[in-house]
């Protein structure tokens, strides 16, 4: 799901194949249907600077760009073919409003062009040939040999960064035929999505439960700095009990505590407000040279708010 803030519009994507476009009128939502001509789930979508056209990831290897079309008043969805190998995990929009870059369990991550004719200016393929057309591919970065996720791009559109799922994170400047790549490694859980909050700073978040920051320094070299909240040790507890006890303990403890069958962890450190994977990062405000304030949801149910000047004053 995405909101348009400008036009006041909601833009959703499901595994039935489907999206609608939700329209406030009066006091209740009014959905349109927009048929995505997709025989696999819709996995992710999100609208375009100018809020004109949205696209579409799925796991029928295809991404959707969806356009209103004044004329019959219905959203009109072009399909970018033949380009992934793998399902489509996160799409990007770059602030130009034409390109843009996708993620896919093929490893890979791609920047296409998705200039129409007649929705996007003529002006607006400055960054790109003047003959590109629509679906073209404009780069292929082979950085990952694993899952890729949560590509984003900087505020000027010069930096693009994505996450591999091998615990990297994967910054490529200067877009284009001959892009300047590099990767960090960092030795805790993978991420699954990313948020710049100036042009030289990243957060990420994923499966250990706290954003990290990732910063570049003088040199454009970027590197992990630390997590943005303090992380606390958590008692594992005992593992003896009823029967019943120590079969949760096997089986929800793996996962939530770092438990296993033959020993008992004494303890672990963990998020501060999430307790399970983070897969959502979402900035709060105006969209300035700096990200004050941002939101993240997990698979615990949670949605916290992160204030950028106190850190320490966040809230659920």
């Amino acid at each position: 799901m995405d909101w348009s803030a400008r036009s006041n519009r909601i833009v959703t994507a499901s595994h039935d194949r489907n999206s609608y476009v939700w329209n406030l009128e009066a006091s209740e939502w009014v959905p349109t249907l927009v048929i995505l001509r997709l025989n696999r789930a819709a996995l992710c979508v999100q609208w375009s600077p100018k809020e004109n056209k949205f696209a579409v990831g799925s796991g029928a290897k295809t991404t959707c760009i969806c356009y209103y079309e004044q004329d019959n008043n219905w959203w009109v969805s072009k399909l970018i073919r033949k380009k992934h190998n793998s399902s489509v995990t996160s799409v990007s929009w770059h602030p130009d409003n034409v390109l843009l870059a996708t993620t896919s369990t093929d490893g890979k991550c791609r920047v296409f062009s998705t200039f129409i004719k007649g929705v996007d200016a003529k002006d607006s393929k400055k960054g790109t040939s003047p003959d590109t057309k629509f679906g073209e591919l404009i780069v292929q970065l082979d950085l990952s040999s694993s899952w890729t996720f949560g590509v984003k791009w900087s505020p000027s559109g010069n930096t693009l960064a994505y996450v591999g799922h091998n615990s990297m994170i994967y910054f490529v400047d200067d877009v284009g035929p001959s892009p300047l790549a590099q990767n960090v490694v960092f030795r805790d859980l993978p991420l699954r999505d990313v948020l710049f909050v100036s042009e030289r700073k990243v957060i990420g978040v994923g499966f250990d439960c706290n954003p990290m920051v990732f910063a570049a320094d003088e040199r454009g070299i970027w590197s992990f700095v630390r997590y943005l909240g303090e992380r606390k040790a958590v008692s594992s507890g005992s593992r003896y009990g009823s029967q019943f006890s120590e079969a949760f303990v096997k089986f929800y403890g793996q996962s939530k505590q770092g438990l296993n069958n033959d020993a008992v962890e004494t303890s672990r450190t963990r998020g501060t407000v999430h307790e399970n994977c983070i897969n959502c990062i979402l900035p709060l405000g105006e969209h300035g040279k700096m990200i004050r304030r941002f939101s993240t949801s997990g698979l615990d149910g949670r949605i916290a708010v992160w204030d950028l000047e106190n850190e320490q004053d966040l809230f659920e």
